[in-house]
């Protein structure tokens, strides 16, 4: 793990004095964060890679993890769906599982400290034990994209979220009007001394490329994504067969799963069977620590793709970008705030246009460079985990001045 001093060289002096000085404001704060699963999704990974340089800078930063039945995650998979605007049935009888989940964790989980972060809907729940905790101060960090979220499920939840001291989002449009809590916008970030984003020697990049069997004398297009329905893995497959009539490419469809996520291995298969045929279309299941390999993968690639139909924000976006590499993405979600269309990565709306510009990029190298150069710089400005971390200190002093808060 990186010290916070590390980042000196990447972002500046100032930034990182800054930090200093804001965690010197929360000496004696402590700080816990919940959430559904320690491994896979982006999430979990920001938070293993802050809580320690928070705990550097000084403050007192945790991270607890609730547990579930698989009942309970498939429930809970559908809340997310049907947050995201998936039509999608929950059960009143799931409801009272969740429920009663939620209630054998309030029991067992950590929650003492100053303040509380619950991280998306999993653990929405807890907030009935804040109670027990007086005067601690509680938020709810949503991830998801709720701007057109399933009716009946948002008011659900709504009598949780509206117990909050404060509601976090990844983006603006995201910040329901009709919630009565005071919002915050905090865009989420990458580390770029983690293995998934470091430098990598050439050697490694050639040492991965070849052990999955990519040829890298021919173009490759690669989508890194967890194997999930919203991420939309077959309308990628569809985009490469209507440019393979055009460029002799390779894809690339990589990723893992979430232990919060049950359906991850049913999309799996589903894409292993549609490319079995198709000895260009590398399907490849990494487990979660193949950061090294994700990492070699996005190296290599000649354009990155993030075809989702969802998105909360799309770190694989972040990552893709940080590496200069040019991105075609969906523009749903919090992607449109990482990608200035035609000058930082391309923004598309449907398989037929992704495929567009996809012929475009590989048909001229130079251009795809420039977007690539500039993407790369608007995540140094805007989307690495110093940036992030200041942030967070920002959000809980807020929480007691209330005077120095701007809200959405």
């Amino acid at each position: 793990m990186p010290k916070i001093d590390d980042y000196r060289s990447i972002v500046g002096e100032d930034e990182i004095n800054e930090l200093y000085l804001l965690a010197e404001r929360l000496k004696g704060k402590a700080v816990q964060n919940i959430n559904s699963t320690s491994v896979g999704g982006g999430v979990a990974e920001i938070l293993s890679r802050m809580v320690p340089l928070l705990r550097e800078l000084g403050v007192d930063y945790k991270w607890g993890v609730i547990k579930g039945d698989e009942k309970f995650f498939s429930i809970t998979k559908n809340i997310h769906n049907s947050m995201h605007g998936v039509d999608t049935e929950i059960k009143d009888e799931d409801w009272k599982h969740f429920l009663e989940v939620n209630r054998q964790n309030a029991e067992e989980v950590d929650l003492s400290g100053d303040v509380v972060i619950i991280h998306d809907p999993q653990p929405i729940a807890l907030i009935e034990k804040r109670n027990d905790f007086p005067p601690q101060k509680w938020v709810w960090r949503c991830h998801i994209d709720i701007t057109d979220p399933q009716i009946d499920v948002l008011n659900f939840l709504r009598p949780f979220i509206q117990k909050y001291d404060r509601a976090v989002f990844s983006a603006p449009s995201f910040a329901k009007k009709d919630l009565n809590i005071k919002k915050m916008l905090i865009s989420p970030s990458i580390d770029p001394l983690s293995d998934k984003n470091k430098e990598l020697p050439l050697t490694t990049i050639d040492s991965v490329v070849e052990r999955y069997g990519i040829d890298r004398d021919r173009p490759i297009v690669t989508q890194i994504s967890r194997f999930d329905k919203l991420k939309d893995p077959s309308g990628v497959v569809e985009v490469y067969k209507k440019v393979k009539r055009h460029f002799d490419c390779q894809l690339v469809l990589a990723g893992g799963g979430a232990t919060d996520d049950p359906e991850g291995i049913m999309v799996l298969e589903k894409i292993r069977t549609s490319a079995e045929k198709d000895e260009d279309i590398h399907v490849i299941y990494l487990p979660p620590s193949s950061d090294i390999e994700i990492n070699a993968l996005q190296r290599a690639s000649t354009v990155i793709l993030q075809k989702s139909l969802r998105e909360g924000f799309g770190l694989t976006v972040t990552e893709a970008l940080w590496k200069a590499k040019p991105v075609i993405a969906s523009a749903v979600g919090g992607i449109p705030l990482q990608i200035t269309h035609k000058h930082s990565g391309l923004l598309t709306y449907s398989i037929e246009g992704t495929a567009y510009y996809l012929k475009e990029l590989l048909n001229d190298p130079e251009y795809a460079g420039r977007l690539g150069v500039n993407g790369q710089e608007n995540v140094r400005n805007n989307f690495l985990i110093t940036r992030h971390i200041r942030d967070n200190l920002l959000l809980i002093l807020s929480l007691y001045h209330e005077g120095d808060i701007v809200h959405l």
